[in-house]
């Protein structure tokens, strides 16, 4: 099993999966997996045989009800995950599931923002506790981060988002709160793959760059190796969702091969 060895936790193991793939002149892929979708047994399974294939780490999402940053691919895959009966209660014994079997990569949970509070105020040390690595909350803006007591004390990662229209002021206010990353939307709107990546990017990404030192993890349209290599030395990782899911619903071999195919772009 080619995996990930699980040398540091939290923020210090988001920092050293950006220094290995820095070292390796390349950007981490961190795949999301919806948990629950087709089933919950298929996407533990996925994640594993994901990690298997030495990706540099994951997005592991749980469902809610009205994911209003989602386009049509992941909205059905959360609602079948919402049928299945996953919670965040099942997202942290599935994370614990996973370092049971031996997944070392940095993981860090997706949920919008309801669910979190509904859990209560032990969320974060119980996600730290499950082996998670950090939170990627996309309704959380960084002005109401103390709504989720516990993120710093128990030194779990916590990206933040910036878009095309982004202020600079929002950008400095989004480098000094983001922890591990900063989640860099590619357009305006909602995920969702896309043929092709905004000309613009190259000026945007450079906007963010003037400002922070922070890596950038691009999300939001990535789908082909192809766009994987026309990031190269513009971000620090990128995040691939949609494209994965869709291949999701028709078998796990199908989903593999996509990762595999992303995993591997190289400069």
């Amino acid at each position: 099993m080619t995996t990930v060895p699980r040398e540091a936790t939290g923020t210090a193991a988001v920092a050293a999966m950006f220094e290995r793939a820095r070292s390796e002149e390349r950007a981490a892929f961190l795949p999301f997996v919806m948990l629950g979708y087709p089933t919950l047994a298929e996407s533990i399974e996925t994640v594993s045989r994901i990690a298997a294939l030495g990706v540099d780490g994951f997005e592991i999402g749980v469902p809610f009800s009205d994911p209003v940053a989602d386009g049509p691919t992941i909205q059905h895959a959360s609602q079948v995950a919402l049928e299945n009966s996953v919670t965040v209660e099942t997202g942290l014994q599935a994370i614990r599931e996973l370092r049971a079997r031996g997944v070392g990569q940095p993981m860090l949970l997706f949920s919008y923002l309801n669910p979190l509070l509904a859990y209560g105020h032990k969320f974060a040390q119980d996600l730290a506790e499950a082996g998670a690595d950090g939170l990627i909350c996309p309704d959380l803006p960084p002005e109401e981060a103390a709504l989720l007591t516990g993120m710093r004390e128990h030194h779990l990662a916590q990206p933040f988002f910036l878009a095309p229209t982004s202020s600079d002021g929002r950008i400095a206010a989004v480098a000094e709160a983001a922890r591990g990353f900063i989640y860099v939307v590619s357009v305006t709107g909602i995920t969702g793959a896309r043929s092709d990546l905004p000309p613009e990017l190259s000026d945007y990404i450079g906007r963010i760059r003037a400002r922070t030192s922070t890596p950038l993890v691009l999300g939001f349209g990535i789908s082909t190796p192809e766009q994987v290599r026309t990031l190269h030395g513009l971000l620090d990782g990128y995040i691939v969702a949609s494209a994965l899911i869709r291949k999701a619903s028709e078998g796990l071999d199908s989903v593999i091969g996509l990762a595999q195919a992303l995993n591997d772009v190289r400069p």
